[in-house]
């Protein structure tokens, strides 16, 4: 295959990425902040799960459930709290845990429906890196919610949780990356560079480190976006396509 037709090949196919990419993390967005609307109806601290405060969902800035934490704790009612922190990053777990199972097993039939897939999951994925990974500590937020709602100590989480992040991510760039660069990259390296990238800059840096970074500070801990970095460096070091694993791997698809 000509150079030429190689860059072109991969351009489109990034340009696809980032246009589906921008419409499910819309769909991820909404879905996190009805979560949190809908539970707290459903426990009788809203009037209706309609009743959330609108955002941008390009940037994911200006977003609010409009549930009314700080009453909740004043009246007492933590467990209530906790429970509607929480339950948007149950939400993504499922959608996480089932997604990979069939990306791993190569189970969407055709290859768009199994980029759709893909790139889905590293939506919701990117969530909880930004929540388990970044903000454990934060005192506000879901996790800060659901630690101070159920007197935890934020290590448990923040331990428990990136050793399930971890697993979640060595399926995702050992099985799932691999199948979809046969799928959409096949002979195409710019291509599978591309696809590594998007993948790794939406998990580490998109959804955390540069949000983490530019809306927690002068917090100290917008140390932690610091991580999105490290993890998004360590990605393309490991990942590359020129690293025979991978490319073994490549060829079990």
């Amino acid at each position: 295959m000509p150079t030429s037709v190689r860059f072109r090949d991969a351009t489109t196919y990034a340009l696809i990425v980032v246009v589906s990419f921008a419409a499910l993390q819309t769909v991820v967005v909404l879905s996190h902040e009805f979560t949190h609307s809908t539970m707290a109806w459903l426990l009788g601290h809203m009037d209706s799960p309609l009743d959330i405060i609108w955002g941008n969902p390009l940037t994911m800035t200006g977003w609010d459930e409009g549930v009314g934490y700080r009453d909740m704790f004043a009246t007492g009612q933590l467990v209530d709290a906790a429970i509607i922190g929480v339950c948007p990053l149950v939400m993504h777990w499922t959608i996480v845990v089932f997604g990979l199972a069939l990306l791993r097993r190569g189970r969407p039939r055709g290859r768009w429906s199994f980029h759709f897939l893909y790139w889905f999951v590293v939506a919701n994925l990117m969530e909880l890196i930004a929540y388990i990974l970044m903000r454990a500590f934060a005192q506000h937020g879901d996790v800060g919610l659901f630690n101070r709602g159920l007197g935890l100590n934020p290590w448990f989480i923040f331990v428990g949780g990136s050793a399930a992040l971890a697993y979640a991510l060595a399926v995702l760039f050992g099985r799932a990356m691999p199948n979809l660069c046969m799928q959409f990259a096949h002979g195409n390296r710019p291509a599978q560079w591309l696809i590594l990238l998007l993948t790794a800059f939406a998990l580490f840096l998109w959804g955390s480190g540069l949000r983490v970074v530019l809306y927690v500070y002068p917090d100290p801990q917008w140390q932690f976006g610091l991580l999105g970095f490290a993890c998004f460096g360590a990605a393309l070091v490991a990942c590359a396509p020129s690293r025979p694993w991978l490319i073994r791997r490549m060829h079990m698809y």
